[in-house]
């Protein structure tokens, strides 16, 4: 995906057009305003679909760029405003990509690139500004709150507003332009038994099936006393987050891997999107201050070794924020950071992908070890089995095997591991297979039942444009166009189709057998495993507050969510992540507020 990214920018920043005026019919002369002064319109392919901007140009120089329609996830925004700031400050295009946000900056910038067009203009008729910035020295800034939450993932925010509606001051850190995390990227499905779904379905659940469904995915390498906690205030959290925070949930159930009854409940749209936009803006609600491009540095103790603050950065300021009553890290793990990843499992090396946003480099984990907190579970690195080949971006085309749809395929057309298996067994057995990658296949009816085009359409085109996806009238059809054996498929195919028909599935044991695979078209889809999750972090109690490493409270200091260990064991079951960053997100920020 780098050499696409880097072809892609190639392009934006070499636009060879013969000169013109507006109306397309006149040489435009060579020299000082080659540019008609004026508004042009231009339009890019973002992640989210079509980006339309308005660009002002007067005298050779961009003086206005305004968006005028964007589907991009929520937050993403910012990083439109950025490469505006940017672009009008150096009268040109040649800048870089936000992180964090790259298939949004990527879309702005070409649709930047198409308004210069269409004003029959290259970067090169642009007056040259010379930028001779001013570097002013940071501002060193103190402030003193009472709780300090670092991160506005799924896990900072809950916390942020629990301990906000317990009274206390709070204000939350994030590093990154957007909050979110990999909640924000997430299908962000939540495990949650007893839940009101599986009553109308009339699903048999109960708070001990789920906890040994999480040990034994864990293999029973997880600490017990934090997975009771996780299930036994899993359907609390899900109902707070409806009914206190707004989000909304699915009508319908997903089934993962692991799980011996299916209890997810969906967020609206099948994304983490629904989740992050919804506790934003309750967090608004509540005047809680979200400082973004801010990222957390240093944990502060006092002589005792309690925490008592915390020292961070922006591009603007040296910050130090003096605590009264507790800091929270919520800032998630770190499979963006591959140097510690190869630390703890040299197996997971560069040449495995990362689903993960850029922003998951394990700050939280280094600050508080840094300070004697106690680390556990660090080696277990779970990856997801459905990924793009490309990029490592978790693919919410696979929503269709959750929903038991899909069967899984090698290059041969066989069959090789059980669909709706573990997540780490199935990833390991793609692996095995020829070219490390699998074939996901779906008919119509599937398609359909699991609303992909509804869901993910931006996604599906991107799919469609890599060829990392085939639509075809036929079996045969959609095998040719990856080279899968077609006969063996077929044959493949039919034997599945009567273990729906059966009930029972002999070869894999799949757990859910909804619907055969016969509707024309058929789908097929390429992809690969790619890092998801880090079990290990930082070791915590039921309450929790952080351990050091002789097992004593660090006063004053509380984690929560991906950034903790000991509760996922060595794999995290699907849609666990959910309940667990919402229940210790939620009990920190309650016991840092006290």
């Amino acid at each position: 995906m780098k050499k696409f990214f880097a072809v892609f920018m190639t392009l934006v920043l070499i636009i060879g057009l013969v000169a013109c005026t507006n109306d397309g019919k006149t040489p435009v002369d060579e020299g000082k305003n080659n540019i008609k002064d004026g508004t042009y319109k231009g339009v890019g392919k973002g992640k989210g679909g079509d980006i339309a901007v308005e660009v002002t140009i007067k005298d050779d120089t961009i003086t206005d760029i305004k968006v005028l329609e964007q589907n991009e996830t929520p937050g993403y925004e910012t990083a439109m405003d950025t490469l505006t700031d940017e672009i009008i400050s150096t009268n040109g295009v040649e800048v870089d990509m936000v992180s964090g946000c790259t298939l949004t900056s990527i879309g702005f910038l070409e649709a930047v690139k198409n308004a210069l067009e269409s004003a029959g203009a290259t970067p090169e008729m642009l007056k040259k500004v010379e930028n001779e910035a001013k570097v002013s020295p940071k501002e060193d800034v103190t402030e003193t709150h009472e709780v300090v939450v670092i991160g506005a993932g799924g896990a900072g925010l809950s916390a942020a507003i629990e301990a906000k509606a317990a009274g206390a001051d709070v204000i939350v850190l994030e590093k990154m332009p957007l909050a979110g995390g990999n909640t924000l990227i997430s299908g962000a499905e939540y495990a949650a038994p007893n839940n009101w779904l599986q009553k109308q379905e009339g699903i048999e659940d109960s708070t001990e099936l789920f906890v040994q469904d999480m040990l034994k995915g864990g293999d029973y390498a997880n600490e017990e006393a934090l997975v009771r906690v996780v299930a036994e205030n899993a359907l609390e959290g899900a109902e707070w987050l409806r009914d206190e925070v707004g989000v909304t949930w699915e009508d319908e159930l997903m089934f993962f891997g692991g799980h011996s009854v299916k209890r997810s409940l969906i967020p609206l749209g099948a994304s983490g999107k629904e989740i992050i936009t919804k506790q934003v803006a309750k967090a608004e609600s509540m005047d809680i201050p979200i400082l973004y491009n801010t990222k957390a540095t240093k944990l502060i103790t006092d002589e005792s070794g309690a925490v008592i603050g915390v020292e961070a950065e922006s591009d603007e300021a040296n910050y130090t924020f003096n605590t009264t009553k507790g800091v929270i890290i919520a800032s998630g793990g770190f499979g963006s950071n591959l140097e510690m990843r190869m630390k703890y499992n040299p197996e997971i090396d560069e040449n495995i992908l990362s689903t993960n946003t850029v922003g998951s480099t394990g700050d939280g984990i280094i600050m508080a070890e840094d300070i004697g907190a106690s680390l556990v579970g660090m080696e277990h690195i779970q990856t997801y089995p459905i990924c793009d080949p490309l990029t490592g971006t978790l693919l919410y085309f696979d929503d269709a095997r959750l929903y038991g749809h899909t069967v899984i395929v090698n290059k041969e057309g066989k069959r090789f591991v059980e669909e709706l298996g573990r997540r780490d067994e199935m990833s390991m057995a793609i692996k095995a297979q020829t070219g490390h990658v699998c074939y996901e296949l779906v008919d119509q009816n599937g398609y359909d039942l699991s609303k992909l085009e509804e869901n993910h359409k931006s996604e599906i085109e991107y799919l469609y444009n890599n060829d990392l996806l085939v639509k075809a009238d036929t079996l045969e059809e959609a095998a040719a166009f990856f080279e899968i054996d077609a006969e063996e498929l077929k044959a493949t195919v039919e034997r599945y189709n009567s273990y729906v028909a059966e009930g029972k599935d002999p070869e894999f044991n799949k757990r859910s057998l909804p619907s055969t695979i016969e509707k024309a078209p058929f789908y097929i889809l390429k992809a690969a495993p790619a890092v998801h999750h880090t079990m290990g972090g930082i070791r915590i109690n039921t309450e929790a507050q952080v351990l050091d490493v002789d097992g004593n409270i660090i006063k004053g200091l509380y984690a929560a969510g991906e950034v903790t260990g000991g509760i996922h064991g060595t794999n995290r079951l699907g849609s666990d992540a959910l309940a667990d960053i919402t229940v210790f997100g939620r009990i920190a920020g309650k016991n840092a507020a006290k």
